[in-house]
């Protein structure tokens, strides 16, 4: 199968600004873009509407494996559906947020995902990729790898803004805090592997974060 002609990979926790730098990134360079976090949320909504939980873990590897998901990757209008059903404003309710480390969790389901990553990855000219562990883990071999950083405080003051109200800080941060503590038994995500760039977000604006990115890129490959 053939290489895409170029690939980003993004880590880095929630609220750190991956998904907003990743999609702004991708659009500017004509690119794809795919949250794979995303993937494990739809995993887990899937479960949770089947009544599959986390601590049976043989039943969500084999949900991993049936999973009816289709994934659009315009990076203006990134969708996922289940079963021919758009469910992406559903993926990041808090209540989605508050399992789906649960399932995340569970390697050989993860194993099953990163191969559909992989293979969404393969399928395009061009991608960006943003998530816990795909510098390291779903694509090593990216011609860009960025890790994404901010403190705590603006993660969650970030997180509370996109979710309009839905949840209060405090609910927030709980969340911010626990999904990372969770995650970080799949993956590390706080610290860069060798030849991953490291970028705080924590005092610089979104535009900057984008063009630091984008410096990466070798000219040729733009």
């Amino acid at each position: 199968m053939p290489r895409p002609d170029l690939v980003i990979a993004v880590d880095g926790p929630s609220g750190s600004g991956k998904s907003s730098t990743s999609r702004d990134v991708a659009r500017r360079l004509g690119a794809d873009y795919l949250d794979t976090g995303s993937m494990y949320r739809a995993l887990a909504w899937w479960c949770n509407a089947h009544q599959i939980g986390a601590d049976d873990a043989q039943a969500v590897v084999t949900a991993a494996e049936e999973l009816p998901l289709q994934v659009e990757t315009d990076p203006t209008r990134f969708r996922v559906r289940l079963d021919g059903r758009d469910v992406t404003a559903e993926l990041h309710t808090p209540q989605i947020s508050g399992i789906v480390s649960g399932y995340a969790a569970i390697r050989p389901a993860r194993n099953v995902l990163t191969e559909r990553m992989r293979a969404i990855i393969a399928d395009r000219r061009r991608i960006v990729v943003e998530g816990r562990d795909i510098t390291t883990a779903v694509a090593p071999d990216a011609d860009v790898r960025v890790l994404l950083q901010a403190d705590p405080q603006r993660r969650i003051a970030r997180r509370v803004r996109q979710l309009n109200g839905a949840a209060d800080e405090q609910t927030v941060a709980t969340q911010v805090v626990g999904r990372d503590a969770a995650d970080a038994a799949s993956s590390d995500f706080e610290t860069p592997a060798e030849g991953v760039t490291l970028i705080d977000s924590s005092q610089i604006d979104l535009n900057t974060v984008i063009g630091l990115v984008i410096d990466l890129v070798p000219q040729s490959l733009r």
